[in-house]
């Protein structure tokens, strides 16, 4: 395999992760957060909640497989 096919694998399996780990993460805490909510009948509170934590769940996902990408390891 050539040298420059490896690296597009690599790009193209890094954007892959991202963005797993992205919707993934987003989705259990919109869920978690509307299951709560279901159980303690507080409507939209604890969605949003879970949103953002899902949210910033993901982005320290994203930010730590984008430096072991880049670190070479």
């Amino acid at each position: 395999m050539r040298k420059k096919d490896r690296h597009l694998f690599r790009a193209m399996a890094l954007t892959s992760a991202i963005l797993s780990q992205l919707v993934g993460c987003t989705l259990v805490g919109l869920f978690a957060g509307r299951w709560v909510d279901s159980k303690l009948g507080s409507a939209p509170f604890l969605l949003v909640i879970g949103l953002l934590l899902g949210l910033a769940a993901g982005t320290f996902a994203m930010l730590r497989t984008v430096r072991q990408y880049f670190s070479g390891d």
